[in-house]
């Protein structure tokens, strides 16, 4: 039996345990440890896969390959990791749109988007911008060299139909990429939905600790991504090994970790579901939301992460001092629940009473017997 054919036979969970690892070797560990090195011993010729630090460390080639696996199971693609989630991004969009170029990204992406589309315009590089839902970035698509998709979106969690927009992108000759950090390779797969470009911060889901930063790109055209290698190269945005083997490690328990956080995200918004305080609320995989049926068609699973509206600042604030089980934290996709109240950052076009929720493993019904009691405690003090 082939490589493909094992392993489009294997599921989530055994291809996690099992990605990346090289072949055994007597009385060596399954997972080699972190390289450490900054040179590699390189008489003669320049040849072989290792010679320097900042090109290839074989603590990157085995989560590399682990990556890939996952993003796109029984596949031949090429990934490259990166320090983190934005150096991913930013490889992407710097590394293929020049002067004159046409790039379109989301109005409702991440918070640090707007700064990335400062540094292209000032290349001279025209961006275009939609908001994510309905498929609005078709628009916008006329001429383009790059579509920067963010599905579901972020902090917002509407969805886009991703083959619906890489099919019209493809038409007109434009490279697709889409940010899959909320869903994880678990919960969706853009590469199968025709996208050229899977990017996400490894930070979050993927590796679902809160101990480490990374972000890595996945293609299947191997000039796309030498081009994106080599922009990591130039930049130095290299994750340390360190990281790479934490990732690595972290990456077995992913299918038991994110089944577990969808299922505890799609209990709480169905615990905020017509209570009398929540207001806008939102998550893919509740049968309500306005982009369930996009989101049942292309993910897997719908993510950890819940959005919703509390009357007001004061009452948000009060809501998150009074929770228990969950940490007032800015990331998402961890073991441990987390939420804030995200208007205190700026930058996002969200209320000031908006908070994101992020579900972690914890017992179900210990956590939303604690977002419940929280929404009582904030509503007596109002």
């Amino acid at each position: 039996m082939n490589d493909h054919d094992r392993d489009q036979r294997l599921g989530d969970g055994t291809i996690a345990v099992r990605a990346g690892l090289p072949e055994p070797v007597k009385n060596e560990p399954t997972l080699p440890g972190p390289v450490f090195a900054a040179h590699f011993h390189l008489p003669g010729d320049v040849e072989g896969p290792y010679t320097y630090g900042r090109d290839t460390n074989p603590t990157w080639t085995l989560l590399e390959q682990a990556v890939g696996e996952l993003e796109a199971p029984g596949q031949h693609v090429h990934t490259v990791v990166f320090a983190s989630g934005m150096a991913a991004i930013s490889a992407v969009l710097l590394s293929h749109a020049r002067t004159g170029d046409t790039v379109v990204l989301p109005d409702d992406g991440y918070q640090a988007l707007p700064l990335l589309r400062e540094q292209l315009e000032a290349y001279g590089i025209l961006v275009r911008t939609a908001p994510t839902g309905e498929d609005a970035q078709l628009e916008a698509l006329d001429g383009a060299r790059l579509l920067w998709i963010e599905t579901p979106s972020n902090p917002g969690l509407d969805v886009c139909d991703v083959r619906r927009l890489a099919d019209a992108a493809h038409a007109g000759g434009t490279l697709v990429a889409v940010d899959n950090t909320l869903a994880t390779p678990l919960g969706q797969r853009p590469l199968e939905l025709g996208a050229d470009f899977s990017v996400a911060s490894g930070t979050k889901g993927l590796t679902g600790h809160g101990d480490l930063l990374l972000g890595y790109v996945v293609c299947r055209d191997p000039e796309l991504a030498a081009r994106v290698r080599k922009w990591r190269k130039i930049v130095g945005a290299i994750p340390g090994p360190m990281e790479a083997w934490l990732a690595h490690r972290s990456l077995a328990t992913i299918q038991l970790r994110t089944h577990r956080q969808w299922e505890n995200a799609l209990a709480v918004a169905e615990a905020l579901a017509g209570h009398a305080d929540v207001t806008g609320l939102r998550y893919p995989g509740l049968a309500t939301d306005p982009s369930h049926k996009t989101a049942a068609r292309q993910m897997r699973g719908f993510g950890s992460v819940v959005s919703f509206t509390l009357p007001d600042r004061g009452h948000a604030e009060r809501f998150m001092a009074a929770l228990r089980l969950v940490e007032d934290a800015t990331s998402f996709g961890g073991v441990r629940s987390t939420a804030e109240r995200r208007g205190r950052w700026g930058g996002d076009a969200v209320p000031e009473g908006f908070i994101r929720f992020s579900a972690g493993a914890e017992d179900t019904s210990d956590l939303v017997a604690d977002v419940l009691r929280a929404l009582v405690l904030a509503g007596d003090g109002s």
